[in-house]
């Protein structure tokens, strides 16, 4: 048999907290030391891969699924390190249990039998490891809305407008402002988006970037 190790972060200010890749893969590397006998061990790591996402959308865990043959283990540092979200994660370990192999958290938080017990502790789990990620879905969106309401930036600068002398608020920027009222004129006379973005290369206006504009870019900075 042999040890394939799955490891998962969702954002870099993770890899700096508890959770990180290296706390996993000490976690994991022990719990196969403590097995007392030699095996192979491969590793497949998602950086910045959020654990709502489905299986396909994790290349990663994909590969390493594919790797399980009869009598291996998936191993985890913990077990919301395959997901979430409960749905997903029994998902995944049906992935796992029809390559005839099995998934284990080196934390040990839930017993890897499949008595009723310990699948509704595994559900239990993986219901709270959801409802965390709910919780700081809406403490997010929360602070974004006070920021928005307080006119602090959220996100990128949308065309029109810069940073403030103290980085954190906006205030318009003129040029842009300029180019945005030029576009709202032709608009209004009928052109159409394409026509803009031509007329705009003749007269060698640039965006943001310095680049010609496109159509595509025009309708991007309207919206």
């Amino acid at each position: 048999m042999k040890y394939v190790i799955y490891l998962r972060v969702s954002t870099d200010q993770q890899s700096q907290s508890g959770l990180g890749i290296e706390a996993q893969r000490e976690m994991c590397l022990s719990y196969i030391s403590k097995t007392g006998s030699s095996h192979q061990v491969l590793e497949y790591m998602d950086d910045g891969f959020s654990g709502s996402l489905e299986l396909d959308k994790r290349p990663a865990l994909l590969e390493s699924i594919s790797q399980l043959d009869k009598d291996d283990v998936l191993l985890i540092a913990k077990r919301d390190r395959i997901g979430r979200d409960p749905i997903v994660n029994a998902m995944i370990e049906r992935a796992v249990e029809r390559k005839k192999a099995r998934l284990i958290s080196a934390s040990s938080d839930v017993r890897e039998d499949n008595d009723p017990s310990s699948i509704l502790m595994k559900r239990m789990v993986d219901a709270f490891a959801e409802y965390e990620r709910l919780i700081i879905g809406a403490r997010t969106k929360a602070a974004l809305q006070v920021k928005k309401k307080r006119g602090e930036r959220i996100g990128h600068i949308p065309y029109g407008y810069r940073l403030c002398i103290d980085n954190i608020h906006l205030e318009p920027d003129e040029k842009e402002q300029q180019i945005l009222f030029k576009i709202k004129e032709q608009r209004h006379a009928g052109l159409s988006y394409r026509k803009i973005a031509n007329d705009f290369k003749e007269m060698n206006i640039l965006n943001r970037k310095r680049l010609p504009w496109n159509h595509v870019s025009i309708t991007r900075v309207m919206k």
